[in-house]
């Protein structure tokens, strides 16, 4: 059976985050709203007693200072609509993890395999808005269609029913096979259905590659098939994204200004990595750099007792997708990597560098990118929380 825990703030404590959202959605997308309350919801797959629900609502999910709390049944709070924003079946929802976790801790019980915990956000609107304009506050602000499901809720609509978006162990061991000898066209397409990311040369590499008789003869020893599989198909595309994979910085590229032309053998070799070699054979014996482009980190020679510990790294291509989820990612694992390097570091300090497209922008937009100001505010808030909860 599946149970669901809605936790929001007590109706005279003040919302900040209600404010926040109410006053972006006024500034950026011109819809004004009356009231907008936040509140969280917590499906758990699993079948539960009412004593073991309300436990941990009261000692897991509840502050009852400042919150009040509904078991399987909907929350009052005023509305005119409700936005419910929820995670894609498969995309990590650390607040579910943690919850779980909590739960099992508090009961001393354990999850099976086809039970889990979904977190939703649920956005309680109060105002003469339109439902277009309640649509725009959730694609545009509050939700991100790469990632997350979102749903609007008239008043006396039940948002209990809501299906959950459970990964079955069954469905996790699911393959299917794919036939890559299509076309270019449908090359293309089997890359934009499930989200690749490879260009034709990269789709025509990899069908190419599964057409040598060498390979095929492997496969067939491990009882593989000539076709690939999804799993397979989606671990090339990870490994050769631009975030693993760095295609950018690595690329050879054609550089004109005005009629002068010259060719770049990636900028990572030739602007970064070369010239740090350069200082370092200029320096000779005065060289400081200890370890470089080796490990996690770099490290440098402070004086004769201390070494520093310095790791930088881009994360636009997560930070476009997902700004917030990529920009926290992001800062954590730069604090993550000195503390792997040699015998580990002590962190002092982060220092960050945001460049974005103007924020103020009011043209066209290509398809599924997110609006600069978007991305600004999620990168900025995704580095807050995650640089704050590094300490």
């Amino acid at each position: 059976m599946t149970h669901r825990l809605e936790v929001c703030l007590k109706p005279d404590v003040p919302d900040p985050v209600g404010r926040k959202i109410q006053s972006r959605a006024a500034l950026h997308l011109g819809i004004r709203t009356d009231d907008i309350r936040v509140a969280d919801a917590y499906v758990i797959d699993r079948d539960m007693t009412k004593a073991e629900l309300q436990l941990i609502a009261d000692e897991v999910f509840q502050d009852p200072v400042i919150q009040d709390v509904s078991i399987n049944e909907a929350i009052e709070i005023p509305y005119d609509r409700v936005i419910e924003v929820g995670f894609r079946p498969g995309v990590t929802d650390n607040v579910a993890r943690t919850a779980r976790e909590a739960i099992q801790r508090t009961l001393d019980i354990h999850f099976g395999p086809d039970e889990g915990v979904y977190s939703r956000k649920l956005y309680f609107i109060r105002g003469n808005l339109s439902l277009n304009e309640v649509e725009s506050l959730a694609r545009d602000m509050l939700a991100n269609d790469l990632i997350q499901t979102w749903h609007v809720y008239d008043p006396g609509q039940n948002r209990l029913d809501l299906t959950v978006p459970r990964v079955t162990q069954k469905a996790k061991i699911a393959i299917r096979r794919i036939d890559l000898e299509i076309s270019d066209d449908e090359l293309m397409r089997l890359s934009r259905e499930g989200v690749l990311a490879l260009n034709l040369q990269e789709m025509v590499t990899i069908r190419d590659f599964f057409r040598t008789q060498d390979f095929r003869r492997k496969r067939t020893l491990l009882g593989l098939g000539h076709e690939i599989t999804d799993c397979e198909l989606e671990v090339l595309a990870q490994t050769w994204s631009e975030h693993c994979k760095h295609k950018i910085f690595n690329a050879t590229i054609d550089y004109w200004e005005g009629s002068e032309h010259s060719r770049i053998d990636g900028l990572f070799s030739t602007y970064i990595q070369a010239a740090t070699e350069r200082i370092r054979r200029e320096r000779g014996d005065d060289d400081y750099c200890l370890s470089v482009f080796k490990d996690n980190a770099g490290v440098i020679k402070f004086d004769d007792d201390w070494n520093i510990v310095m790791k930088v790294e881009t994360h636009n291509s997560p930070s476009a997708l997902d700004p917030y989820g990529g920009a926290l990612t992001g800062i954590v694992g730069v604090n993550r990597d000195p503390f792997g390097t040699g015998l580990g570091s002590e962190l002092i300090f982060n220092t960050d560098v945001f460049c974005f497209a103007p924020p103020d922008y009011a043209g066209t937009l290509p398809p599924r990118l997110l609006h600069p100001r978007r991305v600004l505010e999620g990168v900025r808030e995704g580095v807050e929380h995650g640089g704050n909860k590094s300490g």
